[in-house]
């Protein structure tokens, strides 16, 4: 039996919940109330219907990826008397995390703890759990796994966490469209302030001269490289071409859209397609192709270029500065509904080509019997 992919995609979204709970992380102070005092406060004067939205559906997933990778822990025969245990685990888990945001809430100026949250919070991890379980009794989780074994290979786990977060991973914009990890020129600020005022500062590499923006080239080939990579990480864990295809189709077009909506909230929806110049559009298109030639490769040779890429990838946008719109991005964010998943979205821009990088390093240096693909 393959391993689920609910249990990596539960934890990262309980990172998710964290930030969102916790954002912004300062002026931590003790007011000589009990963490958990808000159990007995009073209803809230001011709510609104997007405040009881965004309470239930953002324990919704949680809840549900909770459950499903409690069901998916048995065998087939199992599952159907595990059935409310994952739901009453899967509930209280969610209920527990939510009490421990709302405690520490306390602590933090900026945010203000709610029994009522707290209650929403519990009520949408539970009705993401009831449809896992619905979805059990449905036979959904196993036709998916006879879906899944006949796109994918059993050890794909990895690769299908990193495909389902490289939409998320879109959403802050860059420098580049579809360019992710980016950091060079913030670790090298960061760096000069972190050893300010000590010896250590000349031993910082710091370049004598500032980066420029990248040539029209050169920004076509990032995001031909940045469409590419997501294409070969799928084809590294993918049975036959034809399903390639597939996913690199709707690669092509899960990429754009993020983008364009990522501009959406950044910018308004009259900018979602601003970014979408010649050179992007050409990029775009030469990514595409290059992920069409490359459909007919191992899946080991598949990962291999995946490693080739990033290197380049990476190495190519790290050489231009961030982006120009940084500051009205972080601006429009810091005032709107989204500033509390506004660091979220950039970091995992960040990290998201790193992360995948190690992966397939990891899955390289395996053994992998099989190597052929199919039709």
């Amino acid at each position: 039996m393959h391993k689920s992919s609910a249990w990596p995609l539960s934890q990262a979204y309980v990172a998710l919940v964290f930030y969102a709970s916790l954002y912004p992380f300062s002026g931590w102070r003790d007011q000589g109330i009990a963490p958990w005092e808000f159990l007995w406060a009073a209803w809230p004067k001011y709510w609104t219907g997007f405040d009881i939205a965004v309470n239930i559906s953002g324990y919704v997933p949680l809840g549900f990826l909770l459950a499903l990778s409690f069901l998916r822990r048995g065998s087939p025969g199992d599952r159907q008397v595990s059935t409310w245990a994952a739901i009453t685990v899967s509930t209280a888990a969610a209920a527990v995390l939510s009490f421990c945001m709302e405690s520490l809430q306390t602590y933090l100026p900026a945010r203000v703890p709610s029994n009522v949250d707290f209650g929403l919070n519990t009520v949408g991890a539970l009705l993401g759990a009831v449809a896992a379980a619905a979805l059990e009794f449905a036979g959904g989780i196993d036709r998916w796994d006879r879906v899944r074994g006949r796109w994918f290979v059993d050890d794909a786990r990895g690769g299908l966490v990193l495909l389902a977060l490289w939409p998320f991973a879109l959403l802050f914009p860059a420098a580049v469209p579809l360019g992710l990890g980016q950091v060079f020129e913030r670790v090298e600020a960061a760096l000069v302030d972190w050893v300010m005022d000590t010896p250590f500062l000349e031993w910082v590499p710091v370049r004598d001269v500032e980066l420029q923006p990248l040539a029209p080239g050169v920004e076509l080939l990032c995001v031909a490289l940045g469409m590419l990579v997501p294409c070969l990480l799928g084809f590294s864990v993918m049975r036959s071409v034809m399903r390639r295809t597939a996913l690199a189709v709707c690669a092509l077009g899960v990429g754009i859209l993020a983008t364009a909506l990522s501009a959406a909230l950044s910018w308004g929806p009259s900018h979602a397609w601003a970014w979408l110049s010649l050179p992007v559009q050409i990029g775009l298109g030469f990514g595409f192709a290059l992920a069409l030639m490359a459909l007919p490769l191992p899946r080991r040779g598949c990962a291999a270029l995946v490693i080739l890429a990033l290197v380049l990838h990476l190495s190519l946008l790290n050489q231009a500065p961030a982006s120009a719109y940084f500051a009205q991005t972080l601006q429009t964010w810091e005032q709107g509904r989204f500033i509390r998943f506004n660091g979220l979205a950039q970091w995992l821009g960040w990290l998201w080509p790193y992360a995948a990088l190690v992966y397939v390093l990891v899955r390289v240096s395996r053994a992998e019997p099989q190597n052929r693909i199919g039709a």
